[in-house]
């Protein structure tokens, strides 16, 4: 039996959009003629999986549709929330449908995760496809490169059949806490699952019964059309509000681990978006996008929706301007050199993968004290994005007009 991928689709986005009413859903940015669901569905055309399904809710149904077209797949499921209730009524309400079989193995991908090597993916699911039983549930573990608090972890112990038997989770711990994580050789918590539909039900059951019941009730009242299972909204409703993690992994005993030593972020924050512009920006970099300044240069890497993405180059005792923006804020990843950046009242030396936020009317500037050039990945977020919307307070190559 095929693999049945499932992509749970209903993130909001609001991370990386805090003050902003028409915030974006992860998912769906254009980061240059590509987008994280783009890509994940471009994942299930491999051999080992069968027919996509994608759970998401009511005000997404268009672009979901919209990415399946230009993904050109045209066998599919929908399965439509009502209402937002968290990845444990998604992913149950999806695994309830008559169109998957009880011993089907299910494999939860998150739409907003950027992975590689999906070779190596598939290859550990396939080799785990075996081991799954009406109990038991896979996650999936990434080894860390760097001590995140943005991500969860857990540990493993090996047990019996050559099996990595989670036996802690630590939730986004500080960075000092991390550290000792990576140590005790603990992996990133990527938020995905493979298991059996038998196994989501019987956890269900035993661990939160009346989630079962009201998402039972709304999977069995459900108008089917056009590929769409349109949830009853009545009895989905009911369902408490609850992440698959806190519903079921903190209560089972049966979690085991697939661990990975690939490429993966989920983008979630601007400083992950610049490190992913900085290590794939030879193919966004163009001649007529560098731009040259008095202190060094810049170049546009992509222009998105509401934001834009540059790379700035400060020469060898190069200084910007001190200014500020009245519509856009921005973040700042250093990627050489040592700047001097000052915000508002403070001034401090940043190194290399510090990242600095600054807000919008906030009074800023760089400087490069140093003999290297300092270069910067620049993440401009707001409703105007132009040179226009400069304000000088100090400038020591005279573009201040009186």
């Amino acid at each position: 039996m095929k693999i049945r991928p499932v992509i749970l689709c209903g993130g909001a986005g609001t991370r990386l959009w805090p003050n902003s009413k028409n915030h974006q859903a992860k998912q769906f940015i254009d980061f240059g003629n590509w987008t994280l669901l783009g890509k994940t569905l471009e994942r299930t055309k491999a051999s080992i999986y069968d027919v996509p399904i994608i759970s998401t809710n009511k005000k997404y149904l268009k672009e979901v549709k919209k990415h399946l077209k230009k993904n050109k797949i045209k066998k599919y499921r929908i399965v439509l929330e009502p209402a937002k209730r968290n990845t444990a009524p998604a992913i149950l309400s999806t695994a309830l449908i008559k169109d998957i079989p009880n011993d089907q193995p299910l494999m939860f991908f998150t739409a907003d995760h950027l992975i590689e090597k999906m070779n190596i993916f598939n290859k550990a699911i396939n080799k785990n496809k075996i081991k799954l039983t009406d109990q038991n549930i896979f996650v999936f573990g990434i080894k860390p490169t760097f001590p995140s608090s943005e991500y969860g972890y857990f540990v493993t112990k090996k047990i019996k059949g050559n099996i990595n038997k989670v036996t802690k989770f630590i939730e986004k711990p500080k960075q000092s806490r991390a550290k000792l994580v990576i140590k005790q050789k603990g992996y990133w918590n990527s938020g995905m699952f493979f298991l059996r539909k038998d196994s989501i039900i019987n956890n269900f059951k035993k661990y939160n019964p009346s989630i079962y019941r009201n998402c039972l009730n709304s999977v069995s009242k459900a108008k089917f059309k056009s590929n769409t299972y349109f949830l009853n909204k009545s009895s989905f409703i009911k369902a408490t509000a609850k992440s698959f993690d806190y519903a079921i992994l903190e209560k089972t005993k049966q979690i085991n681990a697939i661990k990975l030593d690939i490429p993966w972020s989920d983008l979630g924050s601007w400083k992950e978006i610049l490190k992913m512009y900085d290590k794939n920006k030879n193919k966004y970099i163009k001649k007529k996008n560098v731009f040259h300044r008095p202190w060094g240069k810049y170049t546009n890497l992509f222009n998105g929706k509401d934001f834009l993405i540059k790379e700035l180059f400060v020469k060898s005792k190069g200084i910007l301007s001190l200014q500020k923006h009245n519509h856009r804020a921005e973040h700042w990843l250093v990627t050489q050199g040592k700047p001097m950046i000052t915000l508002n009242k403070d001034s401090f030396i940043k190194k290399p993968n510090d990242h600095i936020f600054i807000p919008l009317q906030s009074i800023h500037r760089i400087q490069n004290p140093g003999k290297k050039t300092v270069k910067i990945m620049e993440a401009q977020i707001g409703s105007i994005l132009k040179e226009s919307d400069i304000i000088r307070y100090q400038d020591v190559y005279g573009r201040i007009k009186n």
